[in-house]
C-alpha cells in the first residue's frame, strides 16, 4: 500500500465499512503523515455512518415487527401542507421491501434541499410501490384541512396495487380504511416507510410550489411553499389573493378581490 499515493489511500477508504479489514492494519503502519490523516478522518467518518446504520435499523422495527406478524405489505403514510396559506395539502403511502437500505432516509425536515431530491429519485426506484395524492385549496376549504388532509391520504392507498395488510400512520388516524394501523406521534423519525413517505410528499409539494411561482409571480412561492411568510404577505396586500389561496385561512380573507 506504500507505493500507492495519498489520493489513492482516500480513494481506497471511500467505501470501506469492514473495521477488520487487513487494509486498515497495513494503513495504520505507513509512516507517512497524509496517511495517518486519511486514516482518521475515515474513522470519524466511520464512526458516523455506523450511528446512522444503527439508527435506521431502530427507524425500521415497525415494518420488521409486522413483517415478522405475515404481513407482506406495509405501507408507510405521510403528508405535508397542512399549514401553508396556499396550494395543496400532499400525501403519499410508500410500500418497502425487507432490501431497502437506504440508511440517510429520516425526518424530510432534517434534510437539505440537495438530499431530499437526491433520495427522492431513490425511493420512488427502490420501493414496492408509491402513491401520491393531492387535494386542492378548494377541497380544502370545502371540506377543512384535517378532513382534506385524511381524504387525500385514504385516496392515496386506495390507489395502491400492492393492497397493504398494515398501515403506519404519521399523526392522522384513518378510521374509515377497514385497515390495521398504527399512528405515530413524529412518525417520520420513528419509522423508515413514514420518513420515505414524507420525503416524497415534499418534494412533490416543493416542485408544485416552484411550478406555481411562474404562474403567480410576487408571492416568493418558490422559497415559501406557501407558508405565511412575510413576503408572502406582503404579496398578499399587494396583489390579493390567488386561486390557489386557501379561503378558510386567516388572513386570506382579507385580500379577496
Amino acid at each position: 500500500m506504500s507505493k500507492q499515493t495519498i489520493a489513492e489511500v482516500k480513494q481506497a477508504l471511500q467505501t470501506l465499512h469492514d473495521s477488520n479489514s487487513p487494509l486498515l492494519l497495513e494503513l495504520s503502519q505507513d509512516p507517512r503523515k497524509g496517511v495517518q490523516n486519511a486514516l482518521q478522518q475515515w474513522q470519524r467518518r466511520e464512526e458516523r455512518y455506523q450511528q446512522a446504520l444503527a439508527a435506521f435499523h431502530q427507524r425500521f422495527k415497525f415494518e420488521k415487527q409486522y413483517w415478522q406478524q405475515g404481513c407482506q405489505y406495509v405501507a408507510g403514510m405521510d403528508e405535508v401542507g397542512r399549514g401553508p396559506l396556499a396550494g395543496p395539502v400532499v400525501t403519499c403511502a410508500v410500500i418497502l421491501s425487507p432490501e431497502f437500505d437506504l440508511i440517510g432516509v429520516t425526518d424530510s425536515k432534517q434534510l437539505t434541499r440537495h438530499e431530499r431530491e437526491h433520495l427522492y429519485l431513490q425511493i420512488v426506484n427502490e420501493a414496492v410501490e408509491v402513491s401520491i395524492a393531492v387535494n386542492n385549496s378548494q377541497k380544502i376549504d370545502q371540506l377543512n384541512i384535517y378532513a382534506a388532509t385524511q381524504d387525500a391520504m385514504m385516496t392515496s392507498v386506495r390507489q395502491l396495487h400492492h393492497q397493504p395488510e398494515h398501515l403506519i400512520v404519521d399523526a392522522v388516524p384513518l378510521p374509515a380504511l377497514d385497515i390495521p394501523q398504527t399512528t405515530l406521534i413524529k412518525g417520520d423519525q420513528k419509522s423508515i416507510s413514514v420518513a420515505a413517505a414524507s420525503i416524497v410528499a415534499k418534494e412533490y409539494r416543493d416542485h408544485l410550489m416552484r411550478d406555481y411561482d411562474q404562474v403567480y409571480p410576487g408571492y416568493d412561492f418558490a422559497e415559501n411553499m406557501g407558508y405565511g411568510t412575510k413576503k408572502h404577505l406582503a404579496g398578499l396586500r399587494e396583489l390579493g389573493a390567488t386561486p390557489i389561496h386557501r379561503r378558510s385561512f386567516n388572513p386570506v380573507p382579507e385580500y379577496l378581490k
